[in-house]
């Protein structure tokens, strides 16, 4: 399997309006983070976890022409704000229309009918998101064209859940900020990890470099990737080499190949 980093940076991405610090003027491309989402392609399946508001721009960096489907990880704009754009993907093979399955618990799917009514109007105008949603139950694994994956629930804070998703010997973490024991679990055995490190200092509704760094540290995978990152995580070179082994800061763009 093959998994690309789309977005690797927060809600805000990297550079930050205004900002003038020494990462979000670094001339360094690892330091330049959208929204964080990723694509995966398994045995034939291709699908992308999370369309941000730089779901566009992503899309065309890939130059895939057709996606199977999008999995949510939970309703924030940063992860859902650029679900218009799967239209494209609709009509490329117009006057065939490929509908594109969306999976995500029935919270997030609840902010998706509601932030984009219009895709789901009775009576619809031309060229609207075809797109059917899916619902998950975060407590049963579900499958995306003949592929089982594996939820794996968290807190985003006390007010949020977030989703995370197993496939095989891959698992993707995003915006936790808490996971159960028995959710940690479902994670045993896996050979990758990719696990949200907002920034070196605590926060309220994600995990630190700290916090990821632990529960990489109890899951012990063969190699684990860091994403989410803001600009408080410093520059990539510079952060790069102070991780553990094993363990490296993902970056837009990246590729990575897993065993399946």
């Amino acid at each position: 399997m093959r998994l690309v980093f789309l977005g690797t940076g927060t809600s805000q991405g990297v550079p930050v309006i205004g900002c003038r610090c020494a990462v979000c003027t670094s001339r360094d491309a690892r330091d330049n983070r959208l929204r964080t989402s990723a694509m995966l392609e398994w045995g034939g399946v291709r699908l992308v976890i999370d369309a941000g508001p730089d779901f566009r721009q992503q899309m065309l960096r890939t130059g895939v022409r057709r996606i199977d489907a999008i999995l949510l990880t939970h309703e924030h704009k940063d992860h859902t704000g650029g679900l218009d754009d799967v239209r494209a993907f609709n009509f490329v093979d117009y006057p065939t229309i490929r509908r594109v399955d969306v999976f995500g618990t029935e919270r997030t799917l609840r902010c998706v009918r509601k932030d984009f009514d219009y895709a789901f109007d009775r009576n619809k105008y031309r060229g609207v998101p075809e797109i059917e949603l899916r619902v998950i139950d975060p407590a049963h694994p579900f499958r995306v064209g003949g592929r089982e994956v594996v939820p794996v629930r968290g807190l985003h804070s006390p007010r949020f859940e977030v989703t995370g998703y197993r496939f095989g010997p891959l698992a993707y973490l995003t915006d936790f900020k808490t996971i159960a024991p028995e959710e940690e679990a479902k994670l045993a055995g896996v050979e990758v990890l990719v696990v949200n490190a907002l920034r070196p200092q605590p926060h309220d509704s994600h995990f630190s470099l700290d916090e990821a760094l632990a529960l990489i540290g109890r899951v012990a995978p063969r190699r684990a990737y860091l994403t989410h990152m803001s600009h408080d995580m410093g520059l990539h070179a510079l952060r790069a080499e102070s991780l553990p082994e094993g363990v490296f800061l993902a970056y837009d763009g990246l590729e990575i190949y897993v065993n399946d």
